[in-house]
């Protein structure tokens, strides 16, 4: 409702100097001059209301670029007075000062507000990223796509990042001519997709990176990014996760949070499973729980094919994951013979 008033109010404002032009200026075509006005006003509500997203950090830049190139042009062309004030084009000048001041300031400012610091009231141009520490994104996490399923749960509420160098890495293995990398690539392309129309979480696209990192391999820039902006690694790389540890910056390994969820069994407890395959050691039998732990049973190798009852005697846990080991109790009731 403010919104609408507020457009209402400024049609009538511009009504109003439109008829303070054509009663108070010498215009030939007086008409057109009000049309003009009028229409001018129109094309600046059209382009407020069809442009919904509108970014504060990029307006202010504008906002206080322009601010600050007015008042360099105002120094400097009382710096230059005594050399401007008998040239002929002295205003000419002037002005074309003021736009190229304008331009480099405003520039200046959208090129670098994320990396300083500047507070006003209610705008923030910040070096950290507001609120929690970001999570930055390697290529393995999103061509895993765990990650999707994971902010669909709402568990996580940091902003997610992608630099642009990871993007370009993703994009080349989608752009590969084998087969398998170029459908993984694509499937982490897909990923990305899902995160940026998610309404879960924030997702942004980093363009900039650390002055060190030129040269240096992707894992490595990745690694001097997490570090500037203060944030936290989510992969699923092994190697990358160990270099990331060594530089004291933050990981967090989604085969860890999976093994972490998994159900914890106890020596002594009793598991129903189904045999599905031999194991490599005589007698024994494979079967696999719903979330994927394999399950090594004891003298379940006869039994392939049927659902058993077994003890838990002991429990592995690798960086592959956890492995139960059993011991062979019974056929479970649905498969014992009558």
């Amino acid at each position: 409702m403010a919104l609408v008033i507020l457009r209402c109010v400024f049609l009538m404002v511009a009504a109003g100097l439109g008829t303070f032009f054509v009663t108070h200026e010498s215009v030939r075509h007086p008409v057109w001059v009000f049309v003009g006005i009028m229409l001018m006003a129109a094309i600046v509500l059209a382009l407020d209301i069809f442009v919904r997203r509108k970014r504060l950090d990029t307006i202010s830049a504008v906002y206080f670029g322009l601010l600050v190139g007015i008042f360099l042009t105002y120094v400097v062309c009382i710096a230059l007075m005594p050399l401007l004030q008998n040239a002929p084009y002295s205003e000419s000048i002037q002005l074309l000062l003021g736009m190229i001041l304008s331009y480099l300031c405003i520039s200046l400012l959208m090129q670098t507000k994320d990396g300083f610091r500047f507070i006003i009231p209610y705008i923030e141009f910040s070096k950290e990223v507001k609120g929690l520490k970001p999570y930055l994104l390697d290529t393995s996490v999103v061509i895993d796509g765990r990650i999707a399923d994971l902010i669909e749960t709402s568990i996580l509420d940091n902003q997610l990042i992608m630099p642009r160098f990871v993007l370009s890495e993703l994009q080349g293995i989608a752009d590969s001519s084998d087969k398998m990398r170029r459908n993984r690539g694509r499937r982490g392309l897909d990923v990305l997709d899902r995160l940026r129309k998610s309404k879960n979480v924030e997702f942004k696209i980093y363009d900039r990176e650390h002055p060190d990192s030129q040269g240096q391999p992707v894992d490595m820039r990745l690694v001097l990014l997490a570090k500037h902006l203060e944030g936290k690694i989510v992969t699923g790389d092994y190697n990358l996760n160990k270099v990331a540890r060594l530089h004291n910056v933050p990981v967090i390994n989604l085969n860890d949070v999976a093994n972490s969820l998994k159900p914890v069994f106890l020596p002594g407890e009793k598991v129903e499973v189904r045999v599905v395959k031999p194991g490599e050691e005589p007698g024994q039998g494979i079967g696999y729980l719903d979330d994927g732990t394999m399950i090594v049973i004891e003298n379940g190798r006869s039994y392939i094919g049927t659902h058993v009852i077994l003890t838990v005697t002991s429990v592995l846990q690798t960086s592959a994951g956890r492995m139960i080991f059993g011991r062979f109790e019974e056929t479970a009731r649905a498969n014992q013979p009558t």
